[in-house]
């Protein structure tokens, strides 16, 4: 009874804490035995070394002799740590003497992730950045994409909304592709899982480490899927958890999101003056001809954004066998949170299992399972729609009901709050994705490895346009259900030998076989005509209007078989050489050009090898590395060689028969896009390895670029996908992780990533430029490829402030009809009188000059602090909202310094007057603002308590941490945030980057975290 009295408790989550507390403070305190030993580094005693309890003050340090003698209980953890040496952990169990060996604390000795296998950092000959599972604990994120921004050198990561799900914009060295995904390949646990997998499925704590394959070395042994750079993510297992204990860590996480910053717009006052100003210069009846004070002041900001809550619980338990033959990793994550705009949020469940046994001395076999659910709300008001709302429009009608009329135009008025209230859009889906795997090593040094790699996405979208909207007709009311079923499997087999000839050669040869295949079904329907809520989207059969519905359906394969290879050969420890070759085959094209050879080179030099280099103590290790070689891009969808038909109605004696035409003629000459690249880098180790260095120059240039491009009408079409045009990356990374200060009470770290790309088109098929049409009131003409110019570039016209005087206008020699005194004057550059797209120039693009990520992490006994600050020098963001604030009738909010627009008693003003010309509007300079920014990404401090002085039994570490994301923003963008992306990362998106409309905000979150370990 008193069991359930205090669970129930602890149900209430704002008690969860106490109750944790007082639930360890019952905990008795063991007893403590001796542990003695010996710490030693490079075959030698290390005096000085320090042997301290995990989570106490507790410790000791070695003589001379590297000896050392501790009291700790069998459930205390040692740590043995010594300046320039990586620390190790051991937990004491039955053990009475504990000798460690240190390993030198060096960048170059890490062990890093490569296509099909492992590697040591000084082995590389290719271009790998890592990212630990400390960096991406350290930041409280949802999705494990999220943990790169700033992190990776040559990695750029927009956070394309700030709604709860929302993914990343991912740029590896710039854009390769026009028409195909810009988009890495994501591999979890070796399975590919391709450029559009829902990181949501994944559980950000189960991952042990993230790497960013990025030159042709690392990118080739994935062929036609690596030209966009490769994301390796590794999940943790039990493998290290000796003792035959299970380790079991249970994380608890409770933040709040703040609401941001918002856009400053006109008073309800000066919105008021503006629009009736806006009015009388027409020749209309003024909207608002009473006082200010009689009309609402709705904020509906203020009406549907709040404070909202995040919750995060996980529970691990791994180990291993006491013969180690065994290990096991099993988690359990459950995420819920609630948007800031009211009905968005996002509930996640999901479960991990990673077994691995050791059958014999010669086999091997293990399993990788994660299952999850998710819920997404999908939200049904935008924040831009809140933007566009005056406040003078009134939320309710005098008897209570939801208003449903815009008081200005008389139009109907899509009331957000009812929307919110009556609406729905939810999307449920389910996600399995597994591996199981076998090793064979018949001989030594002689691995055979199979695995198969299930990945089942089921889901299903529910949509609900309620009856009871006022801004609605009668029969308008619709519901919607889709669903998507996606059945992925991939079979690996690969060969991998390592040998040596004499004492300067050793060699590993891989070789492998890959085969995949992608089956997704879509299905989708709707019906109009709702009477009644009552059933919503559980009743499509209730729409009374049957001509109105629709059905559709979908069905897409695609195949892969590939064969892969890969020889790296070492001389002396000081020559490096890498050789990588895949052959792919896909479905995707026609026959005769379904398969391609992707090969790379690469070679390092250890300089600090050399005998030269011996007598120095700058460098501990130094070495030079190039690669070249090409990867690939698919590029298209499936079916895309073929012919397609497109619906087309006809009539026979006047009755109207449904029929089908050709919409798209064949090409089966379409062939991969194939990105062709060369690297080279300096890697160091300075000063004892408390400095790393590294610095990358890259070139890549990609060709048989896949485009629609206009074909003669007399073919009977208009376009044709073809391959046509060439486009060029180049650009720097830097990297530089240092120790400052180590000592046995206060450490310092850093680590600074500074990269930039510059991307250009070479080629368009004999075009100068092609137009990419993104919003159909700008038109063609404000997104442009052009060659020579960064692929895309933002277009439009000069804007040169207003027109001052009638002499001023008739002097230009422009269209007296379109310009006006007051009015928006734009630059004619051709000279012609009108303003055209013919005068359009470039204003700007959506790529930085300069991308940057600065950490700097402090640890003073018991507590650990991380700041973190990440941002982004010299790109342009486009603001679709401009035009509506500066260059359209008053209907709808202007920005706050709208104030200050042009009047006979404000004649030098260059912000245009009310009463514009909409139609005289062209994309412009004032369209485009600077996005540079700094941001604080992340603060977290951390205490470490001392559970072993507090006589905590069983209980190995506990840590209470405080966490602030996005804190500060250093920005002068109208719209507050810049990293934003209007068309997000996939379709148009993948080309129209930094387009901002008001998307979702990314909110400041402060977070209170446990965890504990047994």
């Amino acid at each position: 009874m008193n069991l359930l009295i205090t669970l129930n408790k602890c149900l209430s989550f704002r008690k969860t804490w106490l109750c944790v507390i007082l639930t360890f403070s019952f905990v008795a305190m063991s007893n403590a035995q001796l542990v003695t030993g010996k710490v030693t580094a490079e075959g030698l005693p290390l005096p000085g070394a320090s042997v301290i309890i995990k989570g106490t003050t507790t410790g000791t340090e070695t003589d001379f002799d590297g000896n050392y003698s501790i009291q700790a209980n069998s459930e205390s953890t040692l740590v043995f740590s010594y300046v320039g040496y990586t620390s190790q952990e051991v937990l004491v169990g039955s053990q009475t003497v504990i000798n460690v060996i240190l390993e030198p604390d060096n960048a170059f000795d890490e062990v890093v992730i490569i296509g099909y296998g492992t590697q040591r950092k000084s082995d590389l000959t290719g271009s790998v950045s890592s990212v630990s599972a400390q960096d991406v604990a350290d930041v409280p994120v949802s999705r494990v994409d999220q943990a790169l921004q700033g992190r990776a050198a040559g990695v750029q990561v927009t956070q394309t909304s700030g709604a709860p799900g929302a993914g990343t914009s991912i740029r590896v060295r710039g854009g390769n592709s026009i028409t195909g995904s810009n988009e890495p390949l994501w591999v979890i646990d070796g399975i590919i899982v391709g450029t559009n997998f829902n990181l949501n499925n994944l559980n950000a704590n189960d991952v042990k480490s993230i790497e960013v394959l990025k030159d042709a070395s690392s990118v080739a042994i994935y062929g036609s899927r690596g030209a966009n750079g490769v994301i390796l993510v590794t999940t943790k297992s039990g493998a290290n958890i000796s003792g035959g204990k299970p380790q079991i860590n249970i994380g608890i996480r409770t933040s709040s999101q703040l609401v941001p910053e918002r856009p400053d717009y006109l008073s309800q006052e000066q919105q008021i003056e503006y629009t009736n100003q806006d009015a009388i210069i027409r020749g209309v009846a003024e909207p608002f001809p009473d006082d200010p004070s009689t009309y609402p002041d709705n904020d509906y900001l203020d009406l549907l954004l709040d404070v909202s809550p995040i919750t995060n619980v996980d529970v691990s338990i791994a180990g291993s066998s006491e013969n180690g033959s065994a290990s096991y990793y099993n988690s359990l994550n459950f995420f819920d949170q609630d948007g800031l705009i009211e009905n968005s949020g996002i509930q996640k469940y999901i479960f991990r299992s990673n077994l691995d046994f050791k059958i014999t001395d010669n086999l091997k076999a293990g399993t990788r399972f994660n299952y999850s659910r998710i819920k997404l709300d999908n939200g049904v008001v935008g924040y831009s729609g809140l933007l566009g709302i005056l406040p003078t429009q009134p939320v309710y009608n005098d008897d209570g009901s939801f208003n449903g009329a815009n008081e200005v135009t008389g139009n109907p008025f899509g009331n957000p709050v009812a929307i919110a209230a009556l609406d729905i859009d939810e999307t449920t889906s389910s996600n399995l994705l597994a591996t199981i795997y076998l090793e064979y090593s018949p001989i030594e040094n002689l691995i055979i490895r199979s695995t198969f790699n299930p990945d089942i996405t089921n889901s299903k979208r529910n949509e609900f346009t309620s009856s009871q909207r006022p801004d609605l007709q009668v029969g308008d009311s619709n519901a919607r259900i889709s669903t998507i079923s996606a059945i992925n499997w991939n079979n690996e087999n690969t060969v991998q030998y390592s040998g040596t000839v004499g004492e300067d050669h050793s060699y590993t040869v891989l070789g492998g076989a890959s085969f995949q295949k992608d089956v997704i079904e879509t299905a989708s329907a709707q019906a109009f005509g709702f009477t009644t809520d009552a059933t919503t989207f559980n009743s499509l059969g209730l729409g009374t209007d049957p001509t109105r519905n629709v059905v559709s359906s979908g069905y897409s394969q695609r195949t892969l078989v590939s064969f892969f290879g890969r020889l790296n050969y070492n001389y002396k420890d000081k020559y490096l050489l890498t050789l990588v070759g895949r052959s792919d085959g896909s479905s995707v094209f026609a026959p005769g050009n379904k398969y391609n050879f992707y090969p790379s080179i690469a070679a390092a030099w250890k300089i600090s090898e050399e005998s030269f280099m011996q007598d120095q103590d700058i460098f501990s290790d130094l070495k030079l590395r190039a690669s070249y070689g090409q990867a690939g891009n698919q590029a298209i969808d499936p079916y895309s060689t073929l012919a397609v038909y497109a619906e087309a109605n006809t009539s026979t004696n006047g009755i109207e028969l449904p029929g089908l035409l050709l919409g798209r003629p064949a090409n089966p000459n379409l062939i991969w896009e194939t990105t062709t690249s060369f690297d080279i880098a300096l890697e160091a180790s300075l000063f004892g390895g408390r400095v790393f260095t590294e610095f990358n120059y890259y070139r890549k240039k990609t060709e048989d670029l896949l485009l629609d491009v206009t074909i003669p009408r007399q073919t009977g079409y208009t376009n044709q996908l073809q391959n046509i045009g060439s486009l060029e990356n180049k650009g720097w990374e830097f990297l530089v992780n240092s120790t400052n200060i180590s000592n046995d009470n206060f450490n310092w770290n850093s680590t600074l990533t500074l990269s930039s790309n510059k991307n250009k088109v070479l080629d368009l098929g004999g075009e100068e430029f092609i137009d990419v049409v993104v919003d159909e009131i700008l038109g063609a003409g404000n997104l442009r490829l052009i060659v020579g110019e960064t692929a895309p570039v933002f277009t439009g016209v000069q804007y040169l402030g207003t027109w001052k005087s009638q002499d001023e206008i008739d002097a230009s020699g422009q269209d007296a009809a379109t310009n006006f005194v007051g009015g928006p004057r734009y630059k004619d550059t051709d000279g012609d009188g009108f303003i055209t797209n013919e005068d359009f120039e470039v204003l700007g693009n959506p790529f930085p000059d300069l991308i940057f990520g600065f950490e700097n992490n402090f640890s003073y006994k018991n507590f650990d602090l991380s700041i973190y600050i990440q941002g982004t020098v010299g790109s342009e963001v486009f603001n679709l909202r401009t035009r509506n604030s500066f260059f359209i009738r008053g209907e709808l909010p202007k920005y706050a310094e709208v104030a200050n627009y042009w009047s006979p008693e404000n004649p030098n003003s260059d912000v245009p007057r009310p009463g514009f010309v909409e139609g005289a509007y062209q994309p412009n300079s004032f369209d485009v603002e600077d996005a540079t920014h700094l941001r604080l990404k992340n603060v977290r401090f951390t205490y470490n308590l001392p559970v072993e002085e507090m006589g905590w039994k069983g209980v190995k570490g506990m840590a209470i941490y405080a966490t602030g994301t996005n804190l500060l923003l250093l920005s002068d963008f109208r719209l507050i945030d810049p990293e934003t992306s209007r068309f997000g990362r996939t379709g148009l998106g993948n080309l129209a980057q930094g387009f901002a409309n008001g998307e979702y905000p990314n909110a400041s979150v402060l977070s209170l975290g446990l965890n504990v370990t047994f």
